[in-house]
C-alpha cells in the first residue's frame, strides 16, 4: 500500500519514551490549529527524564514485550525498583495495557498521571475503540474535549472505525460532524474512515457521495468503498471500481484481492476470478494465506470445488479461516462427505472448530441425514463452548429436522433462551419437512403471538405445510398474509404461493399469480408445470414447456421430470418420448433414475408393456425402486401377469420398506382370479414385517378437518354418513353404476359392496354431502391412490348430486363434474 500506510504502522508501534513528545508532533501538525510555540513547550519535556532510566533493564524488557502474559512478569520488576512514577514506564505501561487490551489497567495507570500529555490520550482512545463499547469509548472521546485535549485526525478514525464495527450510524453520523468541525473534511485518512463506516452500516450509497467528494483517493480508500459495495451485496459494482480504480491509476493490492474475490464467488463469475487469480500470481501474492483463502472460496461458490482444493492444498500455512473456508465450501457445494473428511484432518492438526466450522459441519451431516455424525458434532460444538451460541444451535435445529428427529430439534428450541426469527424458522421448516404440518402451523402461530414478524424464508417455510394439507381456505389465509408483510413480490414466495395453489386444487389462481409474476426463477416455472401435470392437464403442461424454451430461464433437471410426469399422466407418449430426448441433446442433462422411472410409467400407463420393459433393459444404469415400481404399477392397470411378476421380483430383490408394492402384485393376481398367488403375496409380507397402508381421507369444514379411515365408524355422524351412502348408492345404481369388487374374493357379493362402500373417500363425500349446501365444490384429500370402484362411484356420485368433487390422491387430482372425470378415466 505504499507510503500511505506510514501513519498506521507508527501509531501501532510503541514509542520509546524518550521520543513520546517527538511521536506527538506528527498528530499535532495534523491538527489545522497546530502552531510552532506548542512544539517549543514539548520539547523540555525531555531533559526531566534521568538517562538511566532508558538503560534500565525494565525499559529494555518493555520495549519487547509481545503479549499480557509477559507484561504481567515484568510490572513487578518495574514497582520494585520505583520506576512505576516515572513518565518513562506510565507512558510505556498505558500503551501496552492498551494494546493488549486491559483497558482497566490502562485506565488505572493513566488517572494518578498529572502531567498527562496528548499522546496518552490518544493511545488510551485507540485501546477503547479496539476493546471497548461503543459507550465507553465515546465517553472517554468527551473525557478528552473536557480536558481540552488537541485532537489529531487519527481519534476520528478509530471512533469512526468502532461505530462501523458495531453498526452504529448514529454515533458514526455524529463522529462524521464532529470532524468536520475540527477541520478534517479535506483529509484523506478521514474521509476514508468515512467511507468505510458508512459502507459497515449497510448505507452505501452515503459511502459513495463521500467518496466521490474525496479531492485525492489513494488506494485505501478505493478499497474501503470497493469493500462497502461488496459486503453489501452489491457485488457487480465493486466489480466495476476495481476497474474504475485500476483506470485512475491505481494498482490493486492484496487487500483489493481479497475484497474483490467473494464478488465474483457471489456472482459465480469463475471467468473473472481465474484471471484474478493470474493477477495474484503475477503480482506474487499467492504466498499469502488470506489471498489464498479468498481463492479457494471464491472457486468453492463457483462450483469449482476441485479447483478450491487444489488451491487449499498448495497452501504452506493455514488458517482457521482456510479450513473453514474449504469445509463449508464442500458442505456447499454438496459435497459433504468430502466436508467431513476435511474436518477430521483439521482436528487431527489439533485445531479447536469455531462457530463456522461446526455451522459447515452440520450443514453437511444435515445433507448426508447422517444423525450418527451429527450428533458427534454435537458432542463437540459443547466440548469447544459453543452450546450457548444461537447461530450453532440454529443450524443444530436444522440438522436434527433433516435427519428426521424433529422431537430432538424442539427440545433445543425450547432451550433456547434468545430465540431469533432464524430459530423459529428452523423449527416451522422442520416440522414442515417431517410432515408434521399442525405442528408446523401452531409455531407459525406463536412466532406471531411473541410479536415476531415473519421473513420471505419463514413463508416459504410454513407455505409448503398449507399444501400438504391441501385446504383453500387456509391457502387464501396464509397469501393474505404474505400480502400483508409486503412478500407478495419476492419471487420465493410467489413461487412457493403457486406451487400451493396448485396442490391445494386452485389451479386459475396459481395460473393467475404465475402470470402476475415480474420475475421467475426456474423453480417457478416447474412448479406451474407440475400443477398442470397433477391436474392431468399434460397439453397445457408441454404448453407452458415450450414458452419456457424460448425465454432467458432454461430447464433443469427438475423441469424434465415435470413435463415427463405430466406427459404420462395425460397419456402424451410422442411429447414425452421427445422432451426425453430434448435432455441430453438440447440441454446436456444426463438423466438420472426418476427420469428413467417416468419414462417407464409414461410408456407402461399407455399399454406399451414390451416397449417399457425393453427400455429397462437397455438403461445405462441401474434401474431402481422407482423404475420396477412404476413397471409393477403399469402392469396392474393392464392386467399383465407375467411382466408383472419380473418387475416384482427385480423389485424385491432391491428391499422396499413399504408393503404398497406387495399390494400392487397382489391385485395383479386378484384380477386374475389367482387366489393362491395373492394367498403366498400375504404370507410374504406377514414374513418381512410389511403392512398395507391404511386408506385415509380427510375433509375440510368450518375450520376443523375431518379424518376417516376406511371401515372406521368411529366419527359423530357415522349413522348419518352410512345412511346417506345407502340412499346414495341406490341412486347412483340407477344412473348405470356397477361395483367394481374384481379386487375382493371369498366373501359374497353383497359382502364385497359393504366393503366397498366403506372406503374412506366414500365415507369423507357423504360426511361432506350431509354438511354442506347444495351446490358446494367438495374437497378430499386422501393418502392413497384412488381405488378403481371409488373413482367409478365418485363420477356418478358427482352426476346424481350435481356437484363438483375434487379429489387429491398421493399421485394426482381428480376433478369430478356432471359424471366424468378430468382425468378421463387415465390415471
Amino acid at each position: 500500500m505504499g507510503s500511505t500506510l506510514m501513519p498506521f504502522s507508527l501509531l501501532s508501534a510503541t514509542p520509546s519514551p524518550s521520543k513520546a513528545r517527538v511521536t506527538s508532533s506528527p498528530h499535532v501538525l495534523n491538527s489545522p490549529s497546530s502552531k510552532p510555540e506548542r512544539l517549543l513547550q514539548l520539547q523540555p519535556y525531555r531533559t526531566y527524564i534521568p538517562s538511566h532510566v532508558y538503560c534500565h533493564p525494565s525499559a529494555i524488557l518493555l520495549e519487547i514485550c509481545s503479549d499480557m502474559r509477559e507484561l504481567n512478569q515484568i510490572l513487578p520488576l518495574v514497582i520494585k525498583n520505583g520506576l512505576y512514577n516515572e513518565h518513562l514506564f506510565q507512558t510505556k505501561l498505558v500503551s501496552l495495557f492498551s494494546k493488549f487490551g486491559n483497558l482497566a489497567a490502562a485506565t488505572t495507570v493513566f488517572n494518578p498521571i498529572e502531567e498527562k500529555v496528548d499522546a496518552l490520550y490518544h493511545t488510551l482512545l485507540k485501546g477503547h475503540a479496539k476493546y471497548s463499547s461503543v459507550d465507553e469509548t465515546i465517553a472517554f472521546f468527551n473525557r478528552m474535549k473536557h480536558d481540552e485535549v488537541q485532537h489529531v485526525v487519527y481519534n476520528f478514525t478509530y471512533l469512526l472505525k468502532t461505530c462501523g464495527d458495531n453498526s452504529d450510524l448514529k454515533r458514526g453520523k455524529e463522529i462524521h460532524a464532529q470532524l468536520f468541525c475540527n477541520g478534517f473534511g479535506s483529509n484523506v485518512f478521514a474521509m476514508t474512515g468515512i467511507v468505510s463506516m458508512y459502507g459497515k452500516c449497510g448505507q452505501v450509497d452515503d459511502a459513495w457521495k463521500m467518496f466521490d467528494r474525496m479531492i485525492q483517493r489513494d488506494l485505501v480508500a478505493w478499497n474501503a468503498i470497493i469493500a462497502g459495495y461488496a459486503q453489501n451485496g452489491l457485488a457487480r459494482r465493486a466489480l466495476e471500481l476495481v476497474i474504475k480504480m485500476q483506470e485512475e491509476g491505481q494498482r490493486p493490492d492484496s487487500i483489493t484481492i481479497v475484497t474483490t474475490l467473494p464478488s465474483c464467488g457471489d456472482l459465480g463469475y469463475s471467468r473473472i476470478g481465474k484471471s484474478v487469480h493470474g493477477f495474484v500470481i503475477r503480482a506474487g501474492f499467492a504466498s499469502l494465506v488470506n489471498v489464498s483463502t479468498a481463492l479457494a472460496d471464491m472457486y468453492s461458490k463457483c462450483g469449482l470445488v476441485k479447483t478450491a482444493r487444489l488451491v487449499f492444498d498448495r497452501m504452506r500455512n493455514r488458517t482457521l479461516v482456510s479450513w473453514n473456508s474449504m469445509i463449508d465450501g464442500y458442505a456447499q457445494s454438496g459435497h459433504s462427505e468430502e466436508a467431513m473428511v476435511v474436518l477430521q484432518k483439521m482436528l487431527d492438526e489439533g485445531l479447536k472448530p469455531t462457530d463456522v466450522t461446526i455451522m459447515a459441519a452440520l450443514h453437511a451431516c444435515a445433507d448426508l441425514r447422517d444423525l450418527e455424525r451429527g450428533s458427534y458434532i454435537h458432542e463437540l460444538l459443547n466440548q469447544v463452548g459453543l452450546g450457548s451460541n444461537v447461530s450453532v444451535m440454529n443450524s443444530l435445529i436444522t440438522m436434527y429436522s433433516k435427519c428426521k428427529r424433529v422431537d430432538i430439534s424442539a427440545k433445543i428450541f425450547e432451550n433456547l433462551r434468545e430465540k431469533t426469527l432464524v430459530s423459529w424458522n428452523a423449527m416451522i421448516s422442520g416440522y414442515s419437512q417431517n410432515g408434521h404440518v399442525n405442528e408446523a402451523l401452531n409455531y407459525f402461530c406463536k412466532m406471531q403471538q411473541e410479536k415476531i414478524k415473519p421473513d420471505s424464508f419463514t413463508m416459504v417455510s410454513i407455505i409448503p405445510a398449507i399444501a400438504d394439507l391441501s385446504v383453500l381456505r387456509q391457502a387464501k389465509w396464509i397469501h393474505g398474509l404474505s400480502i400483508r408483510y409486503c412478500l407478495e413480490r419476492n419471487v420465493f414466495v410467489m413461487t412457493a404461493l403457486v406451487d400451493m395453489y396448485a396442490k391445494c386444487g386452485g389451479l386459475p389462481t396459481a395460473r393467475k399469480l404465475f402470470d402476475m409474476m415480474q420475475d421467475r426463477h426456474v423453480t417457478t416455472w416447474n412448479a406451474m408445470i407440475d400443477g398442470y401435470g397433477t391436474h392431468g392437464l399434460g397439453k397445457a403442461a408441454v404448453k407452458l414447456f415450450e414458452v419456457m424454451r424460448r425465454g432467458v430461464i432454461k430447464p433443469n433437471d427438475v423441469t424434465f421430470l415435470c413435463v415427463l410426469s405430466a406427459c404420462s399422466h395425460a397419456g402424451l407418449v410422442e411429447d414425452g418420448c421427445r422432451c426425453f430426448t430434448m435432455m441430453k441433446s438440447d440441454y446436456g442433462i444426463e438423466p438420472v433414475v426418476d427420469h428413467y422411472g417416468t419414462m417407464v410409467d409414461l410408456l407402461g400407463r399407455a399399454g406399451k408393456l414390451d416397449e417399457a420393459w425393453d427400455f429397462i433393459q437397455k438403461m445405462p444404469i441401474e434401474p431402481g425402486i422407482s423404475v420396477f415400481g412404476a413397471m409393477l404399477g403399469a402392469c396392474r392397470i393392464h392386467k399383465n401377469v407375467e411382466l408383472g411378476e419380473k418387475a416384482a421380483e427385480r423389485l424385491f430383490d432391491l428391499g422396499p420398506e413399504e408393503g404398497g408394492y406387495h399390494v400392487l402384485l397382489s391385485n395383479i393376481y386378484a384380477n386374475a382370479s389367482m387366489w393362491d398367488n395373492v394367498a403366498k403375496v400375504r404370507t410374504m409380507m406377514e414374513k418381512k414385517g410389511l403392512q398395507k397402508t391404511p386408506g385415509c381421507s380427510l375433509v375440510e369444514l368450518r375450520n376443523e378437518v375431518h379424518t376417516f379411515y376406511s371401515g372406521s365408524t368411529d366419527h359423530p355422524q357415522s349413522k348419518r354418513i352410512y345412511t346417506k351412502l345407502e340412499v346414495l348408492g341406490d341412486e347412483i345404481k340407477a344412473a348405470g353404476y356397477v361395483p367394481v369388487t374384481n379386487s375382493i374374493h371369498d366373501v359374497e357379493d353383497e359382502v364385497k359392496e359393504q366393503l366397498l362402500n366403506s372406503h374412506s373417500e366414500k365415507l369423507a363425500i357423504a360426511f361432506a354431502l350431509i354438511n354442506t349446501n347444495p351446490g358446494t365444490t367438495i374437497h378430499i384429500r386422501k393418502n392413497l391412490r384412488v381405488c378403481g370402484d371409488c373413482h367409478e362411484a365418485t363420477k356418478y356420485i358427482s352426476l346424481v348430486t350435481g356437484r363438483e368433487i375434487i379429489v387429491r390422491d398421493m399421485q394426482r387430482f381428480h376433478h369430478f363434474k356432471n359424471g366424468t372425470c378430468s382425468c378421463a378415466d387415465y390415471w
